[in-house]
């Protein structure tokens, strides 16, 4: 018996009236949030749901997430969390293809018009048999688009014992981002998804007095459902739910509720920096743990957070298919800026070449996890699965180099590489470059078609407020830095820059 739902249910046992949750004015304790969920359970063995069936989530940060998501694992299902931005054709997909039997909707607003596009794709989808709304207006027994989820746990018992689930079973499917061809979903057991989220936890010191994390990341994403949601409620943490990152919202809450461990993804770190910067926002005082993840974090930024908060940013690395967490810089061990640190306890890690032979510590290769923390495999997809899993190491696509001291430092993703004159040329080590010119704020570099190069190095940059700094003078400055080879020629000046719903540029869209 392993069930993920122990987090919750261990901590509402051990301080059931301590604050799990807050939202608003909203301060929810342990046990609410743990009874709402078992009535979830209650509502799906009613509806004919149960162990090994499929139930879909598309829900922002708000109490809905952890009510739905610890119910369905109390009923032994199996959580889809969604990605809150798909449209309705991309919802339907998803549905059919973990073979959901349910979703669960957050009604949304009229900028995120979830509930429409849910409804559409839940229509639009073979197999699912059973919509439940999550209103807007909380409480509200009643929706447009269809039976609201307080009308149906009305009258549900609170009472439920757990379903036995076996460590191996699978407790999350996570999507994965679909850069290349169609999306695909990451199976991870119990034992991944638990282990990784006791691994987390116990990496980083308590505070003084209890903790309090700020949950801005999407909690649909591997990195804030581990890291954030699961690692937290097993310490017995209060987390505060921000459905979207704005830097100067995200310093008030700090603020206002004493946050003292947060996670983010490097544009993030970013947006709070420029603020602080711009407009004189006042620096948090409460904060002790600052984690980033998601995307490598320009080493510029790293040194200026250290400078204006005074504690360092411990930098990791992981994908959905890793529950997510494999490596970090952590706390009892030297940080290195630039680097996603050492294996996390339980994980090993190498690199390897295209024909899977480990690659000598002097050479750059593609990063190879195996540890209690790799997924079962992609469902329904066992060729994929074979193509990414050998001798239970997981081919990540990220292409790294290790130093002497057992540090990774990543040079790129495999796919982002560009191929220029037959050189091959790592976006990353040139955004390195450009963030030190006084004039970048941020910036994104990319290979475009060219037709005797095949691919031209293009940078997208953003200015520091006030920077006059033109493309040529842009050019000519890197010129002087950088390898003949390696120099962008094009510079695309940009007010911002797309990025996906966790805060990572889109170089596909920019490509």
């Amino acid at each position: 018996m392993l069930n993920l739902s122990i987090i919750l249910e261990d901590s509402a046992r051990k301080a059931p009236d301590g604050t799990a949750v807050v939202f608003g004015d909203m301060r929810l304790p342990y046990s609410m949030i743990d009874s709402v969920a078992r009535q979830v359970a209650n509502l799906l063995v009613s509806r004919g749901i149960g162990k090994g069936d499929k139930v879909a989530l598309a829900c922002p940060n708000l109490p809905y997430f952890p009510f739905v998501y610890f119910g369905i694992l109390k009923a032994g299902a199996t959580v889809v969390p969604l990605n809150v931005l798909l449209q309705s054709r991309e919802i339907a997909y998803h549905l059919d293809d973990c073979e959901a039997k349910a979703l669960f909707c957050f009604e949304g607003s009229p900028e995120l018009p979830l509930g429409e596009r849910g409804r559409a794709g839940f229509e639009a989808a073979e197999g699912c048999e059973h919509f439940f709304v999550l209103p807007a207006t909380p409480l509200a027994t009643e929706s447009e688009y269809g039976e609201s989820i307080w009308a149906a746990l009305d009258g549900m018992s609170a009472e439920f014992e757990t379903v036995q689930t076996a460590p191996d079973d699978t407790a999350v499917i996570l999507y994965t981002s679909g850069t290349t061809g169609q999306p695909k979903g990451a199976e991870l057991s119990h034992q991944n998804m638990l282990m990784n989220a006791i691994v987390s936890d116990e990496m980083f010191p308590a505070a003084e007095g209890g903790d309090v994390f700020l949950a801005v990341l999407p909690l649909f994403h591997s990195f804030g459902q581990t890291v954030m949601m699961n690692a937290g409620l097993r310490r017995g943490a209060a987390i505060v739910l921000m459905p979207r990152f704005d830097p100067g919202d995200a310093l008030a809450l700090m603020r206002k509720e004493g946050v003292t461990l947060f996670s983010g993804v490097p544009t993030m770190y970013w947006g709070m920096l420029t603020k602080i910067h711009a407009e004189g926002a006042e620096v948090p005082t409460t904060l002790n743990v600052a984690v980033a993840g998601g995307a490598s974090s320009p080493v510029e930024v790293l040194r200026d957070f250290e400078q204006t908060f005074g504690i360092a940013i411990h930098e990791g690395y992981g994908l959905s298919e890793t529950s997510p967490v494999a490596s970090f810089n952590q706390p009892g061990l030297p940080t290195k800026p630039g680097t996603i640190g050492t294996p996390i306890w339980g994980v090993e890690m190498k690199l390897i070449d295209s024909e899977w032979k480990t690659v000598e510590d002097d050479e750059p290769g593609e990063i190879a996890i195996r540890g209690h923390n790799v997924m079962k495999g992609y469902y329904n997809r066992p060729e994929a699965t074979a193509e990414v899993i050998r001798d239970g190491w997981f081919r990540t696509g990220d292409i790294a180099t290790r130093d002497a001291d057992g540090y990774y430092a990543i040079i790129d993703r495999a796919k982002d590489m560009i191929i220029r004159g037959g050189f091959n040329v790592y976006p990353r080590e040139l955004e390195e470059v450009l963030m030190t010119h006084e004039a970048v704020s941020l910036v994104a570099v990319v290979g475009v078609p060219h037709e005797s190069h095949g691919e031209e190095v293009k940078a997208y940059v953003i200015r520091n407020p006030g920077a006059t700094v033109t493309e040529d003078e842009l050019i000519a400055w890197s010129r002087e830095n950088m390898a003949a080879y390696k120099y962008p020629r094009l510079v695309e000046f940009r007010d911002t820059l797309p990025m996906t719903a966790t805060g990572k540029i889109l170089k596909r869209e920019l490509r």
